[in-house]
């Protein structure tokens, strides 16, 4: 009695007073410590037993192994009650063979578990129904079905819990039709008014996507209980249908009124999007009203709907608060973490829980491992892998193609080939896997051989795999080779009216150049959804045409598609390539608007927006806490600072980022290392580029390289920067001989700038840049013969130098000018007000520096040369037509020449306005006669 009402201190207390006890007596007890969860104290009591030496009988062994089952961290224990069992002889009982099938299972030793099932003298329904549970519990349907027909051979008659749990593998695969026909078995042996059959059923039909079927189980059937309204729920939730599962959740309080934590996951689950939120945060405060708010599952949901929702921070909050956690709320937070790109907390979850020794499974490895995609992480991604193979999951299928994608992923396609040859078996997944790995690393020929290699081993191509091979294809020779004959099977088979293989068609026609098939795939389409507009939104955004991007985003919102964190960060990115703000801004709102705010893809795309926008305040108010950074998100601040003149800030947040334990990469040290160029930093340049290798094991590339050439050249170190090109580790391209020329512009190194422009030359021999920076050479030197020399050179070969070009954003348009613009409206006010501000700066100090005019004429011509420069011209017409006090904004394709940034300093002071003036460098900030970059540029 005192151990069914669970107090066993009072029933362990009986027990002891006992004179003689019999083996009910120690069932009874062995029970009841079960019951309660002292799985522990059950295995003392059981060696107890034996120093009493009181033979166990079945029953009592079968409970001992339930608690090690339950406890979800007596493994080992469990493994020696095994080889006790062996020992006396009780693996012939049918009660503790199955009880046993079951710990196997329950720890995911799912070999191990079959090995005993064939080794079992006697087995009855329900060993058969455990092991297929087993099956289940790991992720392998396939295995279930199996299992069944073997059952069926064996003329073995099926329970309701066999038909349940066959029932859910169909859903799990998705076959309707073998799902119809175990339901046809049901109804043979007149099962199909149980209860648990027809929930079961219900959760097929609603996995399938046939809800109308789950629907008329549902309203059909006799009786229900909890379950069954959870199913209904979960088929609407299943199919996203929020609103539909909500309604069956009201009518539940009101017929039912037998809520549950299930009830509530289901509900949790349903609210688990940005849109639906606000639903989930009202079931939320329902748990803690109904006090489930301790309830692990319900925890669990809680977990999933926060991370889904891109609420990462209530997710952490609800995991630190729980106070009970089994292996999902662990998987979850990890699983969290790699969704939202924090794979480095990811893996220090997963430590967490190997250090407290809790109970890890193949789910957890499967996270684990998609943290470890990350390239850098080397180390963590061996120690992973071999902790997968001392817990014996490397034969787990789902283990196996997490493994080959981190390998795929990773970019180490041998590994990732070794890993899938020595898979015991492989499907789909696996494949998929791998292709995409090489696909990844634009190996188009590996792509197409594991292609074939599927079909012969007669593996289905699914959508993701015709997908995969589409991205391979991205020259115009891959289109007429396999791109499109790929496209042709596709029509054949039937894909092209898969959404997700349409959009892959659009991305590969515009990543092979052929943006007409992209628009006329595109404008066939019947039901245009996000992805299908987020699809050419990419095609366009990747032929840099960000007015058509940001034309198309408008259009997307304006047919009813919601925009999402792809869209954003496309528009976004967009608008930070026109340095279009208004347009950025809009943007941006509009996803604080739906929620995306704390979205890390769209704050990133943002941040980098405002950026190179020139506002660099909005940049830091919408940086997300040091803590939460991504390493993206490091980068982008770093290369804001570089970008704005705040060369030292770059170096501070460098090392801010070393503290918080983000790893470096390239595109970090491209950033600081063109901070300390633009700032002439040299040594600290210097320094960084030497840690780059030796500390971190970033290898040079030839961007780090150009910014070395850049540092020493602009503080006039030419010879290092020539000594430092022929000890460079990666070949010299053009951009390293246009910067060492560039630096022979600045410090009139004839003989330099003539060797670097021949370098340049044979590389490209129409690339006007050559001809104009060594013709600004000769100039700058005073050689003006060499100058008419190249210029009727680039006249002969037809080589036209890129003009210079300035313009304003002012009330939603854009003014353009060019070299001495006269055709503008207001041409004559323009040049009026430059006459004005010449007078006003010559009056405060302003003395032309005419060797920035490269022509051969007197000083009055050159002087007047300076003055026709569009950048004076774009600030005059500002000046004229913005609101007094205002900053103003201009933007120009080409360097500003050293005249006009005095010309803009001095303007600065005089007229006390900001002035933000954008080149394809940098940002120049003048205010109150001075710059940002401190004259060093």
């Amino acid at each position: 009695m005192y151990s069914k009402f669970r107090d066993v201190g009072r029933a362990h207390y009986l027990f002891d007073k006992m004179f003689e006890r019999n083996e009910v007596s120690w069932n009874t007890m062995m029970s009841g410590f079960v019951r309660v969860g002292l799985y522990r104290q059950a295995m003392v009591f059981f060696r107890e037993m034996l120093d009493s030496s009181v033979r166990p009988t079945g029953f009592l062994i079968a409970s001992l192994i339930t608690a090690c089952d339950r406890s979800a961290c007596m493994v080992n224990e469990g493994i020696q009650v095994h080889g006790f069992v062996v020992k006396v002889g009780h693996l012939g009982d049918v009660f503790v063979g199955t009880s046993l099938l079951h710990f196997y299972g329950a720890y995911g030793a799912i070999l191990d578990a079959q090995k005993l099932f064939e080794e079992m003298p006697e087995k009855n329904v329900v060993s058969w129904t455990s092991l297929m549970v087993s099956y289940s519990d790991n992720g392998d349907p396939k295995a279930v079905i199996d299992l069944y027909q073997h059952m069926r051979n064996d003329k073995i008659s099926c329970n309701q819990n066999t038909f349940a749990i066959m029932i859910a593998a169909c859903g799990s695969l998705e076959d309707e039709l073998l799902g119809c026909q175990v339901l046809g078995h049901v109804v043979k042996s007149g099962l199909e008014n149980d209860v648990s059959v027809a929930n079961s059923l219900i959760s097929m039909f609603g996995s399938l996507g046939n809800l109308e079927d789950a629907c008329y189980i549902f309203d059909h059937m006799d009786e229900r209980d909890t379950i069954s309204w959870n199913s209904i729920i979960s088929a609407n939730v299943h199919n996203a249908f929020c609103r539909e599962s909500l309604q069956h959740f009201d009518r539940m309080r009101h017929c039912h009124n037998q809520l549950n934590a299930t009830t509530l996951s289901s509900l949790l689950t349903a609210c688990s999007s940005v849109d639906n939120l606000k639903w989930g945060r009202g079931i939320h405060s329902i748990t803690v009203r109904l006090g489930l708010d301790s309830n692990v599952c319900v925890n669990n949901s809680l977990l999933g709907m926060y991370s889904e929702a891109g609420s990462i921070e209530d997710a952490e909050f609800v995991f630190q608060e729980m106070p009970e956690r089994d292996s999902i709320s662990w998987n979850s937070m990890i699983a969290s973490y790699v969704q939202h790109g924090r794979s480095l907390a990811a893996l220090e979850i997963f430590t967490e829980m190997l250090k407290m020794g809790k109970m890890v499974n193949y789910v957890t490895f499967t996270s684990a491992l998609a943290a470890c995609s990350n390239p850098e992480f080397l180390r963590e991604r061996k120690i992973v892998h071999a902790l997968v193979i001392l817990m014996g999951l490397h034969e787990n299928l789902i283990v196996g193609n997490a493994l080959v994608s981190m390998y795929a992923k990773s970019g180490v396609m041998v590994e990732a080939n070794r890993v899938f040859k020595i898979l015991p078996r492989r499907d789909e997944v696996t494949w998929n896997a791998l292709i995409g790995g090489y696909a990844e690393s634009e190996e188009l020929n590996d792509v197409v051989n594991a292609f074939q290699l599927m079909r012969e081993e007669s593996i289905p191509a699914n959508y993701i795999t015709l997908a995969n091979v589409l991205g391979a294809c991205w020259t115009p020779d891959n289109l007429l080779t396999h791109g499109m004959p790929i496209h042709a099977r596709i029509i054949s088979t039937g894909f092209e009216s898969n959404d997700y293989v349409r959009n892959s068609l659009i991305m590969m026609y515009a990543k092979c150049g052929d943006l007409q098939a992209c628009n006329y795939i595109f404008e066939g389409l019947v039901g245009k959804n996000s992805a299908s507009w987020n699809a050419i939104i990419s095609a366009n955004a990747h032929h840099d045409h960000g007015e058509e991007v940001l034309k198309l985003t408008v259009k997307m919102r304006r047919t009813g598609i919601d925009l999402d964190q792809f869209s954003f960060s496309q528009g976004l990115a967009a608008a930070a390539k026109l340095a279009v703000l208004e347009e950025g801004k809009q943007l941006h709102g509009l996803a604080v608007k739906l929620g995306f705010e704390s979205d890390p893809f769209v704050t990133n795309a943002a941040m980098d927006m405002y950026g190179k926008c020139g506002e660099m305040d909005d940049v830091l108010r919408i940086l997300p806490q040091r803590f939460y950074r991504s390493r993206l998100s490091w980068n982008i601040l770093i290369s804001a600072f570089a970008r704005h003149g705040l060369f030292h800030k770059a170096g501070e947040t460098f090392h801010q980022m070393l503290k918080t334990g983000v790893k470096p990469d390239r595109v970090t040290f491209v950033s600081l290392l063109s901070a300390c160029s633009h700032g002439g930093l040299v040594d600290e340049g210097l320094a960084y580029y030497a840690s780059m290798t030796k500390e971190f094991g970033i290898p040079a590339g030839v961007e780090h390289c150009v910014c070395i050439i850049d540092l020493l050249g602009r503080s006039g170190r030419l010879a290092e920067a020539e000594t430092f090109i022929n000890e460079m580790p990666v070949p010299p391209n053009h951009l390293v001989w246009r910067s060492l020329l560039s630096a022979c512009k600045i410090h009139g190194n004839l003989e330099l700038g003539q060797m670097a422009a021949q370098h340049l030359l044979e590389l490209d021999p129409s690339d006007d840049s050559a001809y104009v920076l060594y013709s600004n050479v000769c100039a700058t030197t005073g050689r003006w013969k060499d100058v008419e020399d190249i210029r009727r050179q680039m006249g002969s070969q037809n080589i036209k130098k890129q003009p210079a070009c300035s313009w304003v954003k002012l009330k939603n348009e854009v003014s353009s000018f060019g070299m001495g613009e006269k055709t503008h409206p207001q041409s004559l006010e323009i040049y009026a007000k430059l006459g004005e501000l010449k007078k006003m700066i010559k009056e405060a100090g302003y003395i032309p520096d005419t060797s920035y005019a490269l022509h051969d004429t007197d000083e009055e011509q050159k002087e007047h040369d300076l003055w026709n420069h569009s950048e004076r011209l774009a600030l005059a017409f500002a000046l004229i037509n913005s609101p007094e006090g205002s900053i103003v904004r201009i933007f120009k394709n080409l360097r500003v020449c050293g005249d006009c940034h005095s010309f803009y300093k001095f303007v600065s002071g005089i007229i006390k306005r900001r002035i933000i003036l954008r080149d394809p460098y940098r940002f120049h900030h003048f205010s109150s006669g001075k710059c940002s970059c401190a004259d060093y540029w």
